[in-house]
């Protein structure tokens, strides 16, 4: 079985947590992981959107899930969702004790009004 292309499985993720937000201290709803280069960004529930930001400026079209127990795979060119592909290097999840919305401490307690 050959790769799709958008999809390096050797890509080792960036970090636990999203990449930017870390940068800046900020937070996020769930996370997304770059299926061609690892990177570790925010979803578009999150305030800053940076997993879509990367795909706009790095032009990888493929994220897959990074949340515990999921495995999907979404294609922002073709906006098409697989439910399931190519194994990735490991880990394939934030840590299933560091909380979603996260990280702990900078996650505002009003949070939920803030994505409105």
């Amino acid at each position: 079985m050959t790769t799709p292309a958008g999809i390096d499985p050797g890509a080792v993720p960036s970090g636990t947590g999203c990449l930017e937000c870390g940068e800046v201290g900020g937070w996020w709803v769930h996370l997304r992981r770059c299926a061609q280069c690892g990177h570790i960004g925010c979803c578009d529930s999150s305030p800053a959107k940076h997993a879509t930001a990367h795909f706009r400026s790095a032009g990888h079209p493929i994220i897959r899930s990074f949340e515990p127990g999921e495995s999907w795979f979404w294609n922002y060119e073709t906006s098409e969702l697989y439910e399931s592909g190519p194994e990735l290097a490991p880990p394939v999840s934030r840590p299933p004790d560091q909380p979603s919305p996260g990280p702990v401490g900078r996650v505002p307690a009003n949070w939920a009004d803030t994505l409105r």
